[in-house]
């Protein structure tokens, strides 16, 4: 099946990302009908799923949880058709991940769903154009599920280095140091990253605002526990880092981005 702009497509779910891919996605060029549990009005969107992915080339899914791509696509596998391409952009624990490329194989014939950047290569490359709308490159990972894998990988290393960040930024600063010092001292130190440079200025500032939610990161962090249980592996960070963001979210700070592990400090005596 070949892609390109004009091409049918579906997004399920319009949360802070999907709807901002749709968007890229309609201006770009591509027919899009879009669905949320919760309708929100957008263009192209209509009421259930089923609607959405009738004669859609591509379905993106950009759901919250593994409870929630259980439930929307098993409510779709019905509909799905042979040649369709599925693509999860949703962070999911493995089982669930396996869970849905077995869904879609047996959804289709030709066993042509495949899952976001994992199974058939050839596949996978084949969606470069559709992909580079809303991202800015792909990476092949190999067997499916294992784009799963790294994924939640690269979201251990996150969520680990803000809660360093957090702790760090609380500790100079209740020895006087300035919190704009700390921000350039970090700037200009080997412990600089590309996150530490959006997250740090904005947590010394007290600004939470949501690009990546503390329940959304609390989530994929007990997935990383779970994934790291079952390789027979320690991991006494994430552990650590993964009880905190649950107390957290526990506590009300769930629906704010996951730098707010550093909100509680700005208060503690």
């Amino acid at each position: 099946m070949n892609q390109g702009k004009g091409t049918r497509v579906a997004v399920l779910g319009l949360g802070i990302i999907g709807s901002r891919a749709c968007a890229r996605l309609v201006e770009a060029g591509w027919r899009v009908k879009c669905w949320n549990r919760t309708p929100k009005g957008l263009d192209g969107e209509v009421e259930a799923p089923d609607d959405a992915v009738e004669g859609a080339a591509v379905i993106s899914i950009y759901l919250k949880d593994a409870p929630a791509v259980r439930d929307v696509v098993g409510r779709i596998a019905d509909s799905l058709e042979s040649g369709q391409i599925l693509l999860n952009h949703a962070t999911l624990d493995l089982e669930t991940t396996l869970w849905l490329a077995k869904t879609c194989e047996d959804a289709s014939a030709a066993g042509q769903l495949f899952y976001y950047t994992g199974g058939d290569k050839g596949l996978a490359a084949g969606m470069a154009s559709y992909l580079s709308v809303t991202g800015k490159g792909t990476l092949y990972c190999g067997d499916m599920g294992s784009a799963t894998v790294v994924k939640l990988a690269t979201n251990l290393v996150s969520a680990c280095t803000v809660q360093a960040l957090a702790e760090a930024l609380a500790i100079v600063t209740r020895h006087g140091v300035e919190p704009q010092c700390f921000v350039e001292a970090v700037a200009n130190n080997a412990s600089a990253s590309g996150l530490s440079g959006m997250k740090l200025p904005k947590m010394a500032a007290g600004d939470f605002e949501t690009h990546f939610s503390l329940s959304n990161m609390a989530k994929d962090s007990r997935y990383m526990v779970k994934l790291a249980e079952s390789a027979g592996l320690e991991t006494p960070a994430i552990d650590a880092v993964s009880n905190r963001m649950g107390q957290l979210e526990t506590a009300g700070l769930g629906d704010l981005d996951f730098s707010a592990v550093a909100k509680p400090y700005l208060t503690e005596e």
